[in-house]
């Protein structure tokens, strides 16, 4: 990805809520997997970027989620 490409991709920031919140990046292209997962616990933050790679990113858990468009909280699962 060229520098430019870099600096004008989008972010989004996550915080989770609560112990046991997964983000999980999903690739680009014909066939869409998993590529990367991390599990935060509560009051961790995680940055992460939309790039070549990565096209949707997957929050499970309870977390808030900020991004250019605005702010939500994912729900807990009952």
């Amino acid at each position: 990805m060229a520098k430019a490409d870099a600096q004008n991709s989008d972010y989004i920031v996550i915080k989770a809520i609560e112990d046991g919140v997964n983000v999980i990046g999903l690739t680009r292209g014909t066939d869409t997997k998993f590529h990367h997962s991390e599990k935060l616990d509560k009051g961790e933050v995680m940055i992460a970027q939309f790039t070549d790679h990565t096209s949707a990113i997957k929050i499970r858990g309870h977390a808030q989620i900020l991004t250019s468009l605005g702010e939500i909280e994912s729900e807990l699962k009952k």
